[in-house]
């Protein structure tokens, strides 16, 4: 399923597109992940993440580096998968259905772009299949930056 998807967004993406137009419908093929209720991004300004283009109920409009999953994946500039987003210290909750999370950063040149964030209504949804899955995404992401 994830080589499919990965092989649909680099069909779709281009550097002759705006980045929103290209964000939009990365998130539209990422909601269609099984479980999924939320997936999308925030975009870095600074030491702050906006909210971008997503799939998914209202979310959160703004996010400081040091604080939530989003955050702290930012500032870690690492991958971040939780299992269950009631144990980990500082989340934010955007929804109250959101049971996991996975955040990976979108990094060039060392520098946060923004994440890629998704969530799931159950618990333990995600693995180092989708990990390793959303940081190929984001190196392919990164260069429309």
């Amino acid at each position: 399923m994830y080589k499919s998807l990965l092989n649909q967004i680099k069909a779709i993406i281009s550097k002759d597109l705006p980045l929103v137009s290209n964000l939009s419908n990365v998130a539209a093929l990422l909601i269609t992940m099984k479980d999924v209720s939320w997936a999308g991004f925030y975009l870095s300004n600074e030491d702050t993440l906006y909210l971008g283009p997503f799939q998914g109920e209202v979310a959160c409009t703004t996010i400081p580096f040091s604080k939530g999953v989003c955050g702290t994946s930012a500032s870690k500039k690492e991958t971040i998968i939780v299992n269950d987003v009631n144990k980990f210290s500082g989340h934010i909750a955007c929804s109250s259905k959101s049971k996991s999370e996975i955040v990976t950063p979108i990094i060039k040149n060392d520098i946060i772009k923004g994440v890629i964030d998704i969530d799931a209504p159950v618990y333990s949804r995600f693995t180092n299949v989708e990990k390793d899955f959303l940081i190929e995404v984001a190196k392919l992401l990164a260069v429309l930056f």
